[in-house]
């Protein structure tokens, strides 16, 4: 056991770090249900919308290195309690917002917050639990890391259509603070490690990753300006004494790369399902909200089951079977119908993304030192944060919903070309 050690029981603190991470995705995915009604009332462009979901995912994945390792130096325990502070902060910040500048402003507040309590939960799961109990955790981390995207879409649809679009961001106020509170009774604190934080390092890749994203909307001069910032945190890395992203962080190189793919698929799945159920199908934000259900429900499932399951023939049957749901679904005629169109994919999609976020998960923590646990978290959740974010910064630029859909299946055949390899 850890220093930071259980107080209560043995499992307790896993619900409520768990409760953290399964906010941290739901800030993505219930806003999502909500997009036309901010659009409409607050006058957002298409391209102002994306940046609705942007402003918080890019946020969030650059300072997630950043976060996960001031949770090594400063001690895990205080960081997540900071970062969740904000995050409630900047929560409320959002749901009384009276125009979109601020909505986008609170939006990138919140992933400030996120990229600070995300990689140091995960930390503390790391630490807290070894062996056997580790694999069991990491079922759970899979299993709210997946479904928190599809249970996301529920309440934004019963949230939205009841209260309106503010009410999904007032309901992670309660939640955070509740974790807040849970967290200080149930974890101990930490010891900081020491050593310093490569500020420069966080700048350049910040920089670097927002202009990249901002610039592939079609305005390329901030693309270029991304590349020369990220080639300059590459240059950074190798001459700090201590590093954003250490040399020994290459045993989970590749692991990483693939989270990154499929955080791409992961996002523009959940960013357009809503809005084509929405503008094709007809569906109510309600209605689109319990249309989910069935695919949160199989990746609850197949969460809990990878864990039991071994062999390397695991993670690329969870993405042949996702790369199969992607196509199905692309294939949905406008005048679509629930159980003839929607619901085979569903399955489908929910089993192999339950697979995947579980084993990656698994395969970029293994062999990973103690000391450098926050870093790890931070690395796993960046990844597949920037990964969303370049990702939906493409898809946007397709013409349609199933074309997006498409591309997410092409990217998943892309991931399972590199795991079959691996």
């Amino acid at each position: 056991m850890s220093s930071a050690h259980v107080t209560r029981t043995s499992w307790t603190p896993l619900g409520v770090l768990a409760t953290a991470q399964f906010l941290v995705v739901l800030s993505t995915s219930i806003v999502n249900v909500a997009l036309p009604e901010i659009r409409s009332g607050l006058g957002l462009s298409a391209a102002g919308l994306a940046w609705v979901i942007n402003a918080y995912v890019l946020v969030f994945g650059a300072l997630l290195l950043l976060g996960g390792r001031s949770g090594d130096v400063y001690g895990l325990r205080r960081v997540f309690l900071v970062g969740t502070g904000l995050f409630a902060l900047s929560s409320l910040g959002a749901a009384i917002a009276p125009d979109a500048v601020t909505l986008i402003a609170a939006r990138a507040a919140q992933g400030v917050g996120a990229a600070l309590l995300a990689p140091t939960a995960l930390a503390l799961v790391l630490t807290l639990y070894q062996g056997a109990d580790r694999g069991t955790a990491l079922g759970v981390w899979g299993a709210v890391s997946g479904a928190g995207g599809a249970a996301g879409v529920l309440l934004g649809g019963l949230l939205t259509g009841l209260y309106g679009w503010r009410s999904v961001f007032f309901v992670m106020v309660p939640v955070a603070l509740a974790v807040l509170a849970a967290t200080r009774l149930m974890v101990q604190p930490s010891p900081p490690r020491g050593g310093r934080l490569d500020l420069p390092g966080a700048v350049t890749v910040t920089g670097g990753l927002v202009a990249l994203t901002y610039g592939l909307s079609g305005r390329w001069p901030f693309v270029i300006a991304g590349l020369v910032l990220l080639g300059m945190f590459v240059l950074l890395q190798r001459r700090s004494q201590d590093p954003l992203l250490p040399s020994r962080m290459r045993i989970v190189a590749r692991a990483n790369v693939l989270m990154a793919l499929l955080g791409a698929v992961w996002l523009g799945l959940f960013y357009y399902l809503p809005l084509y159920q929405q503008r094709e199908l007809g569906y109510t934000p309600l209605e689109a909200g319990v249309a989910q259900l069935p695919l949160a429900l199989m990746i609850t499932l197949a969460s809990w089951a990878t864990p039991r399951l071994h062999g390397r023939a695991v993670l690329p049957s969870g993405l042949a079977l996702l790369a199969a749901g992607l196509a199905w679904l692309a294939r949905t005629p406008a005048d679509g119908t629930f159980l003839v169109d929607l619901l085979g994919p569903s399955l489908l999609i929910g089993a192999g993304l339950g697979v995947a976020f579980v084993r990656l998960t698994s395969v970029a923590s293994a062999g990973v030192p103690a000391a450098d646990s926050g870093l790890a978290g931070g690395l796993l959740n960046a990844t597949r944060q920037i990964g969303g974010a370049v990702g939906l910064a493409f898809l946007t630029l397709l013409p349609s919903s199933g074309a997006a859909f498409l591309a997410c299946a092409v990217i998943t055949l892309l991931l399972l070309g590199k795991a079959t390899r691996s």
